[in-house]
């Protein structure tokens, strides 16, 4: 396979850096050496990230927090390797967010990636998850988890994040940060967490607001968030959680053509049927936007019984979103089965209960988990024309009625094994997903049905520890991916409910090795591959709508390395390079046979090189971020959106005062002022498929923490 010059350049620059490392990593005055997170994302049993058969990393507190906005998941998620996570620079969509290819069709929100908040799905019971319900501001770590290991989740995993906030402990404190950019960006946060008389508390407030970067973009995000943990018993623990986030009138700024993006990154698509003049632009015209209401609540119980543990977890919750798009009938072809607002009303809770056993077989040791996930949402969905009289952008007539269920009911078992130096792993999940429609709206048909999936994915894994300073291992799975309901609303170009649509299935393969280069330098690098059938694909995209066909068989290779390094006088470099050969293994349509599955980089990579005073008083970093070209379409026959090179820089400071605690800093992103698209639209049928990132821009922010 040809390289391109960024593979080459990455690949040159993880050896320059691992080089160094070595050189310096046992410098006496190094800096302090990482600290080993215990993780249970992929085996459900408690390791170190260097003891785990998966590929998988802890983003922690100091990335999360220092020097970010604390807005986006994308500023914490860029220094993982195999995650591709872009900020649209659009609040009504959310994030755009793929692990190794499977995600990155989504037109809005996160699918193909399960979402995991203090072990409570953020994403519903048909996969699709929503990044922005994230609490960052009192975010501990988060794990991702890529590969085989995450079939173990179920439906949608190609990849699972994790979210993990911290618990209210010791004495009262109090915290306050503001921080303002450019684009008109600020943004105010209210914390207080404690534990008193057994009870641990977090309670966190914000208010996020921005014109944005691109025209019609602005937004204002409220977001509350509330952690109580007790233990009532010896050895048990009840973690309650509640979150809300409110987003009114989201301005939506579409995706651009390539002439426009070229004429003005920054501007809107003219919408040519326009009588004005001058022409007003589509998201203007149609006033483009969003409005969402979300809460949501949770519980969970665990019991430790010795080396056994008793898990249950309940949660429910709301969510009611009304969209307004840019077509309506008049403009376009008439939408026989639904008009150009969307406004739906979801409810939905589920429960997950598991137990672990610890048993000794063969000279070994032997943790067993069985259990079993349930979930359901279901949906009063209404559509409306987007168009009252000669009015556009206003809630027209009745076009849409329906109720829409979906639910899935997954029991599990999995096992590992540990004697020596080896750790077998194993896992078995049964995954059915049931989609119900009452349609209740006859005028254009009746569109009631019912689709029901189901498969089976095993999942296995072997870990040998060479020596005290290296692991290998090799891992394997059957993955298994249905159709969200999104993708299940239309048929072809503006035809009704998607019966015939199918899951996709998948083999994954992955080899990767894990090395502790001297105390303070590590390094992880998986090689793996990944075989679809089915695989959902755009079938035609415009105006918000979005229809999905199954396109033949897909194929996914790829290396992913990342390297972390102590050097002396408290320099830090982290180093994570990702190369991804993602293609249609199998024409379909007029599509060949090799071309690249769109949406996806077949490179990318992230480096930093950091600095902390010994005190960790003040602290600077330089960062790069890389990738390259991306095609929007399946064909590869449009114009891609071109790779491209960025550098950030950030500069922070901390005090103590008494029983005060301040911190500041300032970032400046773009430093050399590019123009370069962000993210892409798949497949859109007018080619509007662009979505511009912003140039050089700058952030600033403070914050005071008072100790009672």
């Amino acid at each position: 396979m040809k390289r391109s010059p960024i593979q080459l350049n990455a690949v040159a620059a993880l050896f320059a850096l691992g080089a160094s490392s070595l050189a310096n990593a046992a410098s006496p005055d190094s800096a302090d050496a990482p600290v080993e997170v215990v993780v249970v994302s992929a085996t459900r049993v408690g390791h170190t990230v260097f003891d785990m058969p998966a590929a998988i990393d802890v983003v922690d507190a100091a990335r999360i927090h220092e020097s970010q906005a604390r807005v986006n998941a994308s500023e914490a998620l860029a220094a993982v390797p195999g995650l591709v996570a872009q900020n649209r620079q659009n609040y009504a969509q959310d994030l755009q967010i793929s692990s190794r290819g499977f995600g990155a069709r989504s037109t809005f929100g996160v699918r193909g990636v399960r979402l995991i908040a203090d072990g409570i799905p953020a994403s519903m019971p048909d996969g699709q998850g929503q990044a922005a319900t994230f609490n960052l501001d009192m975010a501990e770590r988060i794990e991702v988890l890529r590969g085989p290991f995450s079939a173990i989740y179920g439906n949608h995993s190609g990849g699972v994040i994790q979210l993990f906030t911290r618990d209210g402990d010791g004495a009262p404190t109090i915290e306050t940060s503001l921080t303002a950019g450019s684009y008109g960006t600020r943004k105010a946060d209210l914390n207080a967490q404690g534990k008193q008389a057994g009870v641990g508390y977090v309670l966190d407030a914000s208010r996020f607001e921005t014109d944005g970067y691109r025209a019609h973009s602005a937004a204002t995000r409220d977001q509350a968030f509330a952690k109580l943990t007790v233990e009532p018993l010896d050895n048990a623990k009840l973690t309650i959680v509640a979150n809300a986030l409110r987003q009114d009138d989201t301005q939506d700024p579409l995706g651009v053509t390539w002439a426009t993006y070229q004429r003005d990154p920054r501007a809107g698509e003219i919408d040519a049927t326009d009588t004005q003049a001058p022409k007003r632009t589509l998201a203007d015209r149609y006033n483009t936007r969003k409005s969402i209401d979300h809460t949501q609540v949770g519980a969970t119980w665990e019991q430790r019984f010795g080396e056994d543990r008793l898990r249950v977890t309940a949660y429910g919750g709301n969510r009611e979103v009304i969209q307004y798009q840019a077509f309506s009938r008049g403009f376009q072809a008439p939408p026989t089965h639904s008009g150009g607002v969307v406004d739906f009303d979801r409810d939905f809770y589920g429960t997950d209960l598991s137990w672990m056993h610890v048993s000794q077989l063969a000279g070994g040791k032997l943790s067993t988990t069985v259990g079993v996930e349930y979930g359901r949402s279901t949906d009063g969905r209404q559509g409306y024309e987007n168009f009252l009289g000669a009015r556009l952008g206003v809630q027209g007539a009745l076009r849409r009625d329906e109720q829409d269920k979906v639910s899935n009911l997954d029991p599990y078992v999995q096992a590992e094994w540990q004697s020596g130096p080896w750790m077998l792993s194993a896992g078995l999940r049964r995954s059915s997903v049931k989609i119900s429609v009452d349609d209740r709206f006859l005028g254009n048909g009746n569109d009631s049905g019912r689709l029901e999936y189901s498969h089976t994915t095993p999942v296995l894994g072997v870990l040998y520890r060479v020596s005290p300073m290296l692991n290998v291992y090799a891992s394997a799975a059957r993955g298994f991916e249905t159709p969200t309901l999104n993708e299940l609303f239309y048929s072809g170009t503006g035809g009704g409910f998607n019966f015939g649509l199918q899951p996709a299935e998948s083999t994954h393969l992955e080899a990767g090795i894990k090395s502790k280069l001297g105390e303070r330098t590590s390094i992880n690098a998986s090689v793996f591959q990944v075989r679809t059938t089915d695989e959902v694909v755009v079938d035609s995209s415009g105006g918000g709508r979005t229809s999905y066909r199954n396109a033949s068989k897909t194929l996914r290779q790829g290396l992913e390395v990342s390297l972390d390094s102590a050097w002396r006088h408290g320099l830090s470099t982290r180093v994570a390079l990702t190369s991804l050969r993602a293609i249609y293994d199998q024409s379909y349509g007029a599509v060949l046979e090799g071309s690249r599955l769109p949406g996806v980089p077949n490179a990318n990579a992230y480096a930093e090189v950091a600095w902390k005073d010994n005190g960790d008083r003040y602290g600077a970093a330089l960062e790069a971020i890389a990738s390259s070209k991306i095609y929007a379409d399946d064909g590869n026959v449009d114009q891609p959106a071109p790779g491209y090179g960025i550098l950030n820089a950030r500069v922070g400071a901390k005090q103590q005062w008494r029983g005060w605690r301040f911190k500041q800093f300032v970032r400046l992103n773009n430093l050399l002022d590019k123009n370069y698209v962000g993210s892409v639209i798949v497949g859109d049928t007018n080619k509007r498929y662009y979505e511009a990132a912003p140039q050089r821009n700058w952030l600033v922010g403070a914050g005071a923490q008072y100790q009672f």
